[in-house]
């Protein structure tokens, strides 16, 4: 069920489109992407002209050190900040040309999040932190939708409690059946294992990516973990605001076997 917040969009003040042959190949596009900040040492740049095309139903990763630009970029192809210069498509549309309540309008409706922190809201069972996006919405059944999100992660038995009543790991369950019942066309994940053993780490990644692999959802991830890095298509290493190099799943998993066999 696709939530749809606005059947009228293309009215929305200055709003560009691909035409139909590049949106069917792209679910998100940037071009020379920089962001620039002040500070008492005068500016700094924190992403440097960043380009960056991802296929609709790819998994990407996103790593580097801290402070080499990820979450900003991230942030930015999510339509949560503006960059200084450049421009990013989502799903067709240029995002770099909407005002805030444009943008705010094409994130209900085309993107999905999973974060550190989870971010449910306490006073909300976990059937009800999972129906709110849709309720945002308007949608029809949403208490529907949402019960069968929690199936397909696993919580049912959990649907009624409140999120101080579930593990971290079941915590982040939900979060994810929040950020796909509304079967966003990007999915952005910021360090969704950091908070989490790597146990139940291990668990939530492997629900993220099965959910991902049947419902063709594109997959942002920003992780420091390289063993999470390699189960994407590709990995974007990122160094001083720029992206430096870019490596195949294949070729990261190959490197990581290689590594230990020789311990």
């Amino acid at each position: 069920m696709k939530i749809y917040i606005s059947a009228d969009i293309e009215g929305i003040t200055g709003i560009t489109h691909w035409d139909e042959t590049e949106k069917s190949k792209s679910a998100l596009k940037a071009r020379k992407l920089g962001k620039q900040v002040s500070s008492p040492e005068g500016t700094l740049t924190i992403l440097d002209c960043v380009d960056l095309d991802v296929r609709h139903g790819e998994s990407i990763a996103i790593v580097g050190a801290s402070g080499a630009g990820k979450s900003t970029l991230l942030g930015l192809l999510a339509g949560l900040d503006v960059p200084s210069e450049g421009e990013i498509w989502l799903d067709g549309v240029e995002i770099t040309s909407l005002d805030e309540d444009g943008r705010a309008e094409l994130r209900a409706n085309n993107v999905g999040f999973v974060f550190q922190s989870f971010h449910l809201i306490s006073s909300l069972t976990a059937l009800e932190n999972v129906m709110l996006p849709l309720e945002l919405a308007g949608a029809d059944h949403a208490a529907d939708a949402a019960l069968q999100a929690i199936r397909t992660v696993g919580l049912e038995p959990r649907k009624g409690h409140y999120p101080y009543q579930l593990s971290g790991g079941e915590k982040q369950r939900v979060a994810i059946a929040r950020a796909f019942v509304v079967e966003p066309t990007v999915l952005f994940a910021d360090e969704p294992t950091g908070n989490l053993d790597k146990r139940t780490g291990d668990k939530v990644i492997d629900l993220l990516f099965r959910m991902n692999g049947e419902t063709q959802t594109t997959l942002i991830l920003v992780t420091h973990d390289l063993e999470l890095a390699a189960r994407c298509d590709r990995v974007l290493h990122m160094d001083a605001g720029r992206i430096e190099q870019e490596t195949t799943g294949d070729n990261n998993r190959r490197a990581m076997a290689d590594r230990d066999a020789a311990h």
